[in-house]
């Protein structure tokens, strides 16, 4: 049986310099359009070590430690609260309906090619910031999203 998920994850915001921001499909979710996310893997994990290992993992894209856009990862000093969708509260420990998301955005210098695993993602956009706000299913993102002109000045 896989581990429960940790309640804590990060929200990484791909966008290049023109605040285009990449999009990617959620496999389970057909009309579910988001940024990178996910839960740490464990409780003393760096959040920092969480967004750079989703952004890998989701997008084929590195900007972990010692890697060439490591500096363009930055933690917004942001967090959300939010309420876990009913279907999904089975990956947590019983009783928990809440998960603390943090934010990042990644500067990336162009509009890059993702690879995506088929298992997690479907499909991948680049769409200029306003329009992947609005196509974001969850309100969250798309606040995080919107929030993208105040980190690239």
């Amino acid at each position: 049986m896989k581990p429960f998920k940790i309640p804590e994850s990060a929200l990484v915001v791909i966008h290049t310099p023109a605040l285009d921001v990449l999009l990617i499909r959620r496999a389970d979710a057909h009309e579910f359009w988001q940024s990178v996310t996910g839960s740490k893997d464990a409780l003393d994990e760096p959040l920092a070590l969480t967004a750079a290992r989703e952004v890998a993992e989701e997008t084929g894209i590195q900007c972990g430690e010692g890697s060439a856009l490591a500096s363009q990862l930055v933690d917004w000093q942001l967090r959300n609260v939010y309420e876990i969708y009913p279907g999904w509260r089975a990956r947590y420990e019983p009783g928990v309906t809440h998960n603390t998301e943090h934010l990042f955005g990644l500067c990336v210098p162009e509009r890059l090619t993702p690879v995506l695993d088929p298992r997690e993602h479907t499909d991948w956009q680049w769409l200029p910031y306003h329009e992947a706000a609005d196509a974001c299913f969850s309100p969250s993102n798309a606040e995080a999203i919107l929030l993208l002109p105040e980190f690239v000045r």
